[in-house]
């Protein structure tokens, strides 16, 4: 599984991530959104978004909360 850094503007899809070559991704402001997510990568370095990711995705947005393969940007 790798990293990818959040970089467009759906995070539900794949082309709007950015591989991450330095693990953990770090976000600054605006606080409380989309920062990185951990997936395995689809072999074009863009992240395989499976539905339970998505669900986790909805949840971490929704409650502000990081997941287990989702980080948001800190508050």
């Amino acid at each position: 599984m790798a990293w990818f850094s959040y970089t467009g503007a759906d995070p539900s899809q794949p082309g709007s991530y950015t591989l991450s070559s330095s693990g953990t991704p770090t976000c600054s402001s605006p606080s409380e959104q989309m920062c990185a997510l951990q997936a395995a990568n689809n072999g074009s370095d863009k992240p395989v978004i499976t539905d339970a990711l998505k669900n986790e995705i909805i949840n971490s947005l929704q409650n502000q909360v990081d997941g287990p393969n989702v980080h948001l940007k800190s508050r």
